[in-house]
């Protein structure tokens, strides 16, 4: 196995502290309070990853990472930390980087269809209850054996529609749904659409290819996603986050212990996936982060506590960054006590005390050794970023955009024939036959519309899976496989 230059994360006061590429699939935790340094954390982390050549995705939340494009400047506290650790042979760089957004303002077009995201990460992303998640499930049940590729939101909607007029035919095979949980789904579905999501539900998708990329330098480019999103509407920033780690699982081959990571994930605001979510969704958060080692992708998640993550998953996380957490309550205080405990003890300091000690930019740090065992947690200064701390100007941003070797491929929106269309269609032929046929269209029971429900009630009985050249098979999360 090739030999891949460790990354100098932060220095002690007795050591150098280096992050082994070669464990980066054991994911890991960067945790602190607001304002503390995680986000530089990040920074040097997806800098060393990226100097390696080895990509990168993560969200922006503050939309202060677009610096990173930059090479940074000698100055103020990068020239204090510089100074402070000296590092005579600092050299300010710039990185490849990607822009994406799920609305196409601050970047590159971000967009999933239905079938892909699947049933039950949109429950969660409507905000369905039990009972509807359920119906929604049956109906993708449905349009998948139907061949109704759901490809957009009238897609959905019109096969939910089908579904409810066709619900007495359908009841022995299907179940029963109420008319009223037909209404539910689609009051919710308007109301995502009426804050934007329409806008990164269609085509053309993201291929995963795109995120694992490098320049001609060999050096990994840093996807930055700007999740501004989260704070209005959290749960699309979740639900997207844990769809496109879905879609990694599924779509990269196994690939066993590399030298270093295919792609690095960070996952920030992490308490919230968590929050609220049902225990069948933090089953498979919990057995997507096991699995998903295997394919090379490295996990982080970022945010303020240790006890935000579940155990089965924190349990999971090997390499550990600690910023200072407030602990000037009972809570605090056992908070802190509940991360130190999370920590292989250092003899010389009391992990406990120095969590509520550190310094701004200070962080108390553990990585995992070459053979997967969690190093003596050491209190040290992280190193600066050697990218701008600055974002770009307006300027600079739209630049930095357009020169991207992807750019155009995502701009503009696609509507191929899917369900909507066939199920158009098909109320089109049967209005024609009904009208040549010289039926009744009073409305009774051999009116024009009930023939009409007639014949697509039988239609939508039949499989069309051929129609779309396979059969359709759901992974992990429920979303759709691709084949490769």
């Amino acid at each position: 196995m090739m030999e891949i230059a460790p990354i100098l994360f932060a220095k002690s006061e007795s050591r150098d502290l280096f992050f082994s590429q070669k464990m980066a699939t054991r994911h890991g935790l960067i945790a602190g309070a607001t304002g503390t340094g995680k986000t530089v954390s990040l920074r040097v982390l997806a800098e060393g990853f990226s100097r390696s050549g080895v990509p990168v995705f993560l969200a922006d939340v503050k939309g202060d990472l677009s610096g990173l494009a930059c090479a940074g400047e000698i100055s103020g506290k990068v020239a204090e930390r510089v100074e402070t650790l000296g590092l005579l042979n600092f050299v300010p760089e710039s990185f490849p980087v990607a822009f994406w957004d799920l609305f196409g303002k601050r970047g590159h077009p971000l967009r999933t269809t239905i079938s892909e995201i699947g049933p039950l990460l949109l429950g969660r992303l409507l905000g369905l209850n039990e009972t509807q998640s359920a119906a929604l499930s049956i109906i993708f049940k449905f349009a998948d054996d139907n061949g109704l590729l759901l490809l957009d939101l009238k897609d959905l909607k019109a096969v939910i529609q089908n579904f409810a007029e066709n619900s007495r035919e359908l009841l022995t095979t299907y179940g029963n749904i109420a008319p009223a949980t037909f209404g539910a789904i689609i009051k919710n579905i308007i109301a995502f659409e009426n804050q934007g999501g329409e806008k990164f539900i269609g085509e053309p998708a993201l291929a995963i290819a795109d995120l694992i990329r490098v320049d001609v330098f060999g050096k990994g480019v840093i996807n930055i996603f700007d999740a501004s999103i989260i704070n209005t509407a959290p749960l699309v920033y979740t639900s997207f986050m844990l769809w496109l780690l879905s879609e990694l699982f599924e779509e990269l081959p196994e690939v066993g212990d590399l030298a270093k990571p295919k792609l690095v994930f960070f996952f920030d605001e992490a308490h919230l996936l968590f929050t609220d979510a049902p225990k069948e969704l933090i089953s498979k958060v919990e057995q997507l982060v096991r699995l998903i080692r295997s394919k090379g992708v490295g996990v982080y998640f970022v945010t303020q506590s240790p006890l935000d993550i579940p155990a089965a998953v924190l349990e999971q996380l090997g390499n550990r960054v600690q910023h200072a957490l407030r602990a000037f309550t009972p809570s605090g205080q056992k908070m802190a006590r509940a991360a130190a405990d999370t920590f292989r003890a250092n003899k010389n300091f009391s992990v406990a005390e120095a969590i509520s000690e550190l310094a701004i930019g200070e962080a108390l740090v553990s990585f995992l050794d070459e053979f997967g065992t969690p190093q003596v947690v050491e209190r040290a200064l992280v190193m600066p970023p050697w990218s701008r701390l600055a974002p770009l100007s307006d300027g600079e941003f739209v630049a930095e955009l357009r020169a991207s070797s992807i750019y155009g491929r995502y701009e503009k929106s696609l509507d191929r024939e899917s369900a909507y269309e066939i199920l158009a269609n098909r109320q089109k032929i049967s209005y024609k036959s009904s009208n040549d046929a010289g039926l009744d269209r009073s409305g009774g029971s051999g009116s024009f519309i009930g023939g009409m429900i007639a014949s697509i009630g039988k239609s939508a009985l039949r499989s069309f899976a051929s129609a779309i050249g396979r059969e359709i098979s759901r992974g992990l999360l429920g979303g759709i496989r691709r084949q490769r």
